[in-house]
């Protein structure tokens, strides 16, 4: 049996992309290998949001070019983001490899192996045509998965490639999106991830054929019995609307966390993203979620070294960071993409500044972090266990609704929802014990 391996860099989307891709060549026959070195097809799926990626990307390709040298036969296939982006100039720069695709053609990624390699429909790659929700999946939990419910974004934020690289936004229709979660549901799966670039426009591109919104989407996953938890990834504040919000208090299953990017806290350098909100939306917004949802759990994505960001500007966001409390925060140094606004805009922030800006958000950041899991000791929360923890091989790990990972002692087992009593907290973790075990 010929083996594949895929590599996986970036975002939750990615992440799904990657089952499909898994799941594909799983019914081409090919089976998956334990080892890059041991696969006759290597697969790279991949990000180019930032510079970090692609410098990761290079590492990796240049040992697949040495087993190349050695196997002539190993095919290697580059996806993803940064294969559209780069298009023709990714076989000009490394020639070994035999296939590119880009995020919306992965369905002909099966056509171009099978076909031979080089060159392959080249032409029609990055074609934004195709759902990779509609191939088949292998998914990492038999409990957990992703559900694509649209892909490409319509926004225009001065620092993205997104829009170039996965094209404008296309909504699946509702139907076909609440099919595959109740099928999901039939399978054993209990908790479901809806991951567009933009959830909570999903629907809009419809109309007038179909008029819903997200809203009523999370409404109907919520009516699919066996689904006992739904989130969603990623919305915009822009297009947060009452129904959502309305949703989120009202369903049983729609958990109480909530990613809001947040980018800056200063209503200046928003403007310059063209992130079309400012603090003042951005704060009232989470106040009406709070209001909405008393127990809510919000996480973020803050950029820092914007171009034109001053010290006023960055201490803006640290003061919006001290107001809100995020539970979690993915923390970002700006990274010129090439054919973005802000890319080449005059007043790029010096490197040493952004670190030195990095570190300051960081310390703030895991400080609240610590002080919000440090108000849930003594409480019980319901941990949806995902297996052995990876720090303690005698302790399980899971999630909480609130998207918090929990390390505890019990003997439950994966996919089991269990009750656990917080004990201990750090910045990024809960620690205690089943409720079954703890001593009253």
């Amino acid at each position: 049996m010929k083996r594949y391996y895929v590599t996986t860099f970036g975002c939750q989307m990615n992440a799904h992309d990657s089952e499909r891709i898994k799941g594909m060549l799983e019914s081409l026959g090919l089976g998956e290998a334990t080892s890059p070195e041991s696969a006759d097809v290597l697969v790279y799926n991949t990000c180019t949001i930032r510079e970090k990626p692609d410098t990761r990307l290079a590492a990796y390709l240049g040992n697949a070019a040495a087993w190349k040298r050695e196997r002539p036969d190993l095919v290697i296939a580059v996806g993803g983001c940064y294969a559209e982006a780069q298009r023709e100039a990714l076989f000009e720069r490394y020639p070994f490899v035999d296939v590119a695709f880009g995020p919306g053609s992965i369905p002909h990624l099966a056509e171009w192996i099978g076909a031979g390699g080089v060159g392959v429909a080249r032409g029609r790659f990055g074609s934004h045509d195709s759902f990779a929700a509609e191939l088949p999946a292998r998914r990492e939990r038999r409990f957990q998965a992703w559900v694509q419910v649209s892909m490409g974004c319509n926004s225009a934020c001065a620092y993205c490639i997104v829009p170039a690289v996965r094209g404008r936004e296309q909504s699946r229709r509702p139907g076909e999106i609440v099919a595959e979660v109740s099928a999901l549901a039939a399978q054993g799966v209990k908790e479901i991830t809806l991951l567009g670039q933009n959830v909570n426009s999903w629907g809009r591109d419809l109309a007038p054929a179909v008029r819903t919104d997200f809203g009523e989407l999370l409404r109907a996953c919520d009516a699919v019995e066996g689904i006992e938890r739904i989130r969603f990834t990623s919305p915009h504040p822009k297009d947060f609307r009452e129904p959502v919000i309305a949703a989120i208090a009202e369903c049983a299953a729609v958990c109480e966390h909530v990613h809001l990017p947040l980018q800056s806290g200063s209503s200046r350098i928003l403007k310059r993203m063209r992130r079309t909100y400012d603090r003042d939306r951005y704060l009232a917004l989470v106040e009406r979620l709070r209001d909405a949802v008393p127990d809510l759990a919000l996480g973020t994505d803050i950029i820092v070294g914007f171009p034109g960001e001053s010290d006023e500007d960055f201490l803006a966001t640290l003061e919006v960071v001290e107001l809100v409390r995020f539970e979690s925060a993915f923390t970002f140094i700006y990274s010129p993409r090439a054919g973005t606004e802000a890319a080449a805009m005059a007043d790029q922030v010096p490197e040493h500044v952004k670190h030195e800006r990095l570190e300051a958000l960081v310390e703030v950041v895991q400080r609240i972090a610590r002080e919000r899991n440090e108000e849930r000791i003594g409480r019980v929360e319901e941990v949806l266990v995902e297996g052995v923890s990876r720090t303690d091989p005698g302790r399980l790990r899971g999630r909480t609704r609130r998207n918090t990972t929990v390390n505890f002692v019990g003997t439950a087992r994966p996919g089991d929802l269990v009750d656990v009593v917080v004990e201990a907290a750090s910045s990024t973790t809960l620690s205690g014990r089943e409720a079954a075990l703890a001593v009253v």
